[in-house]
């Protein structure tokens, strides 16, 4: 971490500011590994997916920050800070060997990791569009149910563990916690519903200036299939963590690396599709013009919405391997958790004003059973922790 200098025939310590900073964050990381223990440890992994939750329901808040910019300007800037930046920072601080890891990996692996972090980013990238025609809550709640139903259900089908979840009393309560959670998506998707039909045109585009509920809603549809492959990227990526673990990651950080690879996929995804609309709109100005245009600000306000988008999968592939055996229910919480604290902001943000009683009320039963939903599932995998 010190190097030494000569001055004369005295030697005296030089510090590295990079070694000094990396030394640190090792410590911080090692540390936290150190304190959340290892095996199996069910209700910590749904506080860790709460977290990444929460993050993930309050990234598209700094863009409303973004002035004068065309949407695929500031997603592609935000983009890079959360599929290439903030994961390839956490991979290399918690991996040993982050780049030999990646190397010695089964190609297999690396390919459909990839591959389906494509088909996520495809995802991803009209997740946003949900966002500008449904808003916070009735966007997400749209989209992650369908998120969230084929994300949960297609890793056990394929591994046979779906026999588990009838066959032994912790696999009928994992597997009822999972039929909560999406009971309660779909209160919120009714509560949505009536949004749609009590609120006038001129009241839903005061709030959400683009709203248009018949192209939002199929545009949910296909972002919340497309959105689960980021499941089956982690499925797929198991023998990447594997690899990693054998280099020395300390197992509550082995799906970084699988991340890495994922969102590299999603990356090209997105990349592709905002430089189109960048050249077909004449928008790439926005990445150097100023004038009214606010240009640090832009920056900062994408990188934050970006590195905040990030922190729901760092926290995401902790808790994951803190699940256990039905470690495939994380999806099914991680999407309950985003569902629970964006409804909460756009209650914030009065998305809901001028609705009924009624209809609020639906949207708080929702959040309630989707928290309940958690709880469930962490108890399913709980009992199946148990030694007998």
């Amino acid at each position: 971490m010190f190097k030494p200098i000569l001055i004369g025939d005295r030697t005296r310590p030089k510090l590295d500011y990079g070694q000094y900073i990396q030394f640190l964050t090792s410590i911080f990381f090692c540390g936290m590994n150190h304190g959340l223990g290892m095996g199996p440890q069910p209700f910590l992994g749904v506080f860790l997916h709460a977290l990444g939750g929460f993050a993930a329901g309050s990234f598209y808040i700094p863009y409303k920050r973004v002035r004068g910019w065309a949407w695929e300007s500031y997603w592609l800037v935000g983009g890079f800070f959360s599929w290439i930046i903030a994961p390839l920072t956490a991979a290399l601080l918690t991996c040993p060997d982050l780049f030999g890891v990646l190397k010695n990996a089964p190609a297999t692996s690396l390919f459909l990791s990839y591959l389906f972090g494509v088909l996520w980013g495809i995802g991803g990238l009209t997740f946003g569009l949900t966002m500008r025609y449904l808003g916070l809550s009735l966007g997400y709640a749209l989209a992650l149910g369908f998120c969230a139903a084929f994300g949960t259900i297609i890793p056990p089908l394929a591994t046979g563990a779906a026999s588990d979840l009838i066959g032994k009393i912790s696999g009928q309560v994992t597997f009822f916690g999972i039929i909560v959670c999406l009971a309660g998506i779909a209160v919120c998707s009714q509560a949505g519903s009536r949004k749609e039909a009590e609120l006038s045109t001129e009241e839903k585009r005061a709030v959400i200036k683009e709203f248009n509920f018949a192209t939002g809603l199929w545009v949910a549809v296909f972002s919340g299939v497309m959105s689960a492959c980021m499941a089956l990227a982690y499925w797929k990526g198991a023998p990447i963590a594997e690899t990693a673990v054998k280099f020395g990651t300390p197992p509550l950080f082995k799906n970084f690396p699988v991340l890495v690879v994922a969102l590299w996929g999603g990356f090209t995804t997105n990349l592709v599709w905002c430089l189109i609309l960048n050249i077909k709109n004449r928008s790439w100005r926005d990445y150097f013009r100023s004038g009214k245009t606010p240009l640090a600000a832009n920056y900062v306000f994408s990188a934050l919405a970006g590195i905040t988008w990030y922190f729901q999968f760092f926290f995401y592939s902790m808790g994951t391997t803190k699940m256990g055996k039905y470690d495939f229910s994380s999806w099914t919480i991680h999407m309950a958790f985003i569902i629970v604290f964006s409804n909460l902001w756009g209650l914030a943000f009065q998305e809901w004003k001028g609705t009924g009683r009624r209809t609020r009320r639906l949207v708080i039963a929702g959040i309630i059973v989707l928290v309940v939903s958690t709880l469930i599932v962490g108890a399913g995998n709980y009992i199946a922790s148990l030694k007998k």
